[in-house]
């Protein structure tokens, strides 16, 4: 009979030759961190003679990756400032803590953050020499192939107050979810004010989730003269800059694409170490896998497509890295608006299907800026017009959608729908009837139908009806800003000195029919997103007049 290794032994095998061939691999002077990757059966406590070593997992510096030999054991090159991690597999679970955020690194700085001038906020404390093993304890998990994750940005609050609000309106509405495998924030955790991180973690750790964090440009240490020294903050609360981790047939990277200039300017640039850890942790995923990609800066972007401080400078860098992966999704923040970007062709194509960008909406909107609501909270509309809030993301395999939801308190519609025309700006200021759903006859014919379709995107097709008649009229992208958004604040409304509204990426428009009499009318907007899920929104037209 003929032998057939197990896919234990073949792992094993695979994890001993990489582990020798890394091993060999280091410089003669290199500093070397050893530990074992071992199977945590009790879920508490250091290892114990006897706990089993797992083989063929990814172990990493945040660039160079090994696979542990059949007993566990890793070696690694390590300078300082560097993090090691294990990179979490599918069906493995790490211990985490009350806030949620998994435990899976050892950081080695020696002599802790260097002296930085100005400096208010908690940094590395001096880590000494390397321990003799640094041992990584991962728990069996079992995880089903479809799974929904949580997808945060920008809650970026600057005051106790403003935190209060990310628990009412953003925590809360979390906590409807129910049955997320884990949540990720995509930076800009706090508004440059690192002393709220403990309380954010507090409020975090009520939701029950595990939470991974990408650093953004307000989680940046100031005082600190360049990028290499400008998360020890982050550091000392959240852990690695990035690193990535598995669940079901899904890997995750949770990158740091913040390049810090100095003097309070930074650029979005993933840079060398980053693209290879990557390329690395990549070559040790099977092609048919879903590879997602979580960061700040968006790789691309609609309103300043030129600006270095909101794209990123190497993301044709990462696509070619990402060539040969048939499924692939990335996303961003940053920007306080939604957008939707389809790369491919060349823009750097990488295989059958174009990349998906999505840049989330913010969970702050416009910085927690616009008139309370009945609970104090800013009704913090984003510029575009979304409102504030989080996304879904929904994974079946190597397959995806996501799904947007507005923050707790905010109705759940996913479209809005308005008329615009000279009606509107003519009416008294104070008038309620802010959607324009009040029209004269006579101003019919230079009116339009705007519906603001919140997560929408180029793919997006957008029709219009009105009940009793036959017409379904395809409306138009118009690429402006949502008049309700720019009304709202271009008056007194409460906001932050740079809130106001701008062009849209997910709006469309169409006429009227002609020959609508007199009276009530009931609109129909019909939007089908690029999954292929149709949402609907009716609004009531009212045309005054003679016969009215």
């Amino acid at each position: 009979m003929a032998y057939h290794p197990s896919r234990r032994q073949l792992l094993a095998g695979a994890g001993a030759s990489a582990l020798a061939a890394s091993a060999s691999a280091l410089p003669r002077d290199a500093v070397v961190a050893r530990g074992v990757v071992y199977e945590d059966k009790r879920g508490a406590g250091p290892r114990r003679p006897g706990d089993r070593g797992i083989a063929g997992v990814m172990v990493s510096n945040g660039r160079d990756v090994a696979l542990t030999g059949p007993d566990g054991a890793f070696a690694l090159a390590v300078e300082p400032g560097d993090s090691v991690f294990v990179i979490k597999p599918a069906h493995w679970m790490t211990r985490t803590t009350a806030a949620g955020l998994p435990q899976f690194s050892y950081l080695y700085q020696p002599e802790g953050s260097p002296p930085q001038p100005g400096l208010r906020f908690p940094v590395v404390e001096p880590t000494g020499a390397l321990p003799h093993s640094i041992d990584f304890a991962l728990m069996r998990h079992e995880e089903a192939p479809e799974f929904e994750a949580l997808l945060v940005s920008d809650t970026q609050p600057d005051s106790l107050a403003e935190l209060s609000y990310v628990r009412d309106d953003i925590v809360a509405g979390l906590l409807g979810v129910g049955g997320a495998a884990f949540g990720i924030n995509h930076g800009d955790v706090v508004a440059d004010d690192l002393s709220l991180y403990p309380r954010y973690l507090s409020l975090l750790g009520s939701t029950g989730f595990t939470w991974h964090h990408c650093p953004g440009n307000h989680d940046i240490n100031y005082a600190a003269p360049d990028d290499r020294h400008s998360r020890e903050t982050w550091k000392h609360t959240f852990g690695p800059r990035s690193y990535a981790f598995q669940h079901g047939q899904a890997t995750f990277f949770i990158l740091d694409n913040v390049e810090y200039l100095g003097r309070g300017r930074y650029r979005g640039a993933l840079g060398v170490r980053q693209l290879q850890f990557i390329r690395n942790v990549l070559t040790r995923v099977p092609r048919e896998h879903l590879v997602v990609l979580s960061m700040h800066i968006p790789l691309v972007c609609y309103l300043e497509p030129d600006n270095p401080a909101d794209t990123t400078a190497d993301w044709r860098a990462l696509l070619k890295t990402l060539a040969g992966y048939g499924h692939t999704v990335s996303f961003a923040g940053h920007l306080h608006t939604t957008e939707h970007h389809y790369l491919d062709g060349e823009d750097a194509s990488v295989g059958a299907a174009p990349h998906h960008h999505h840049v989330l909406t913010a969970a702050c909107g416009s910085w927690w800026s616009g008139p309370s609501d009945s609970r104090g909270i800013p009704c913090a509309e984003s510029s575009d017009g979304t409102p504030n809030g989080f996304h879904v993301l929904s994974v079946a395999g190597n397959r995806y959608t996501t799904r947007f939801v507005p923050a707790a308190g905010k109705a759940p519609a996913q479209l809005r729908l308005l008329i615009d025309g000279p009606h509107r700006r003519a009416r008294d200021p104070g008038a309620c009837d802010r959607l324009g759903l009040t029209v004269p006859h006579e101003a019919l014919v230079g009116c339009r139908v705007l519906a603001n379709v919140f997560d929408g995107g180029p793919r997006t097709r957008v029709t219009l009806e009105v009940a009793g008649r036959p017409e379904r009229v395809a409306m138009a992208p118009a690429t402006a800003p949502d008049p309700l958004v720019s009304e709202l604040f271009a008056g007194d409304s409460p906001r932050k000195s740079w809130v106001a509204a701008t062009p849209c990426a997910h709006l469309w428009q169409a006429a009227l029919p002609a020959g609508l009499v007199p009276g009530a009318h009931v609109l129909l907007v019909r939007a089908r997103d690029e999954y292929g899920r149709e949402h609907t929104a009716r609004a009531v037209l009212e045309l005054t007049g003679p016969g009215a």
